[in-house]
């Protein structure tokens, strides 16, 4: 277990927190939206607010770093002082030196450089603060924005994976991208 303890990280334009109860609404909303959640798990089709509420209460006083949990951080907008989107670490269970690492922006939030800065920031934190040595996130290949974000964060995919996850009445390929502490600037 992690003994470091998150508190947030503060970027231009944003704060990057813990969840706070008041996010349940706001988080429900953009994960159930058909455009967010057509990449993300069969979870999300039948959501309910009460589940969100159930999960922000749980990551309220969650910690990064434990093997083989998700912890996810809220993205805050410092001009607006609302929640748009959220960040996730999975500490891999057998390779505690790795993480996955995920994202889900409020489509209204999109295509204005918040992901890239939220990811940044998150990669930073997890090489310089966590100390980990490589970190690796897992896409749906039809996902142009996220690949989009990946490679321009400087990840590099390392591996296409064929049918490999069954989403939403089908099996979809994922491509794995990756990138070494070494190569995080």
């Amino acid at each position: 277990m992690s003994e470091i303890k998150f508190v947030f990280i503060e970027t231009e334009r944003l704060i990057l927190r813990k969840f706070r109860e008041a996010d349940a609404e706001t988080f429900f909303k953009y994960r159930t939206d058909p455009r967010v959640a057509r990449y993300q798990g069969d979870i999300w089709a039948n959501y309910r607010f009460e589940q969100a509420l159930e999960f922000v209460r749980g990551q309220m006083n969650a910690e990064p770093g434990i093997p083989d949990s998700w912890f996810q951080i809220a993205v805050e907008s410092k001009s607006e002082a609302c929640l748009i989107g959220d960040l996730a670490i999975h500490t891999l269970q057998h390779e505690t030196d790795q993480a996955e690492i995920g994202f889900t922006l409020d489509p209204a939030y999109r295509n204005k450089g918040f992901g890239t800065e939220a990811v940044k920031h998150l990669l930073g934190y997890i090489f310089h603060v966590l100390k980990l040595r490589r970190v690796i996130a897992i896409t749906d290949v039809r996902n142009e924005d996220s690949i989009r974000l990946l490679e321009r964060i400087g990840m590099r995919r390392e591996g296409h994976f064929i049918k490999s996850v069954w989403n939403k009445g089908e099996y979809v390929d994922e491509y794995l991208y990756a990138l070494l502490s070494e190569e995080c600037v």
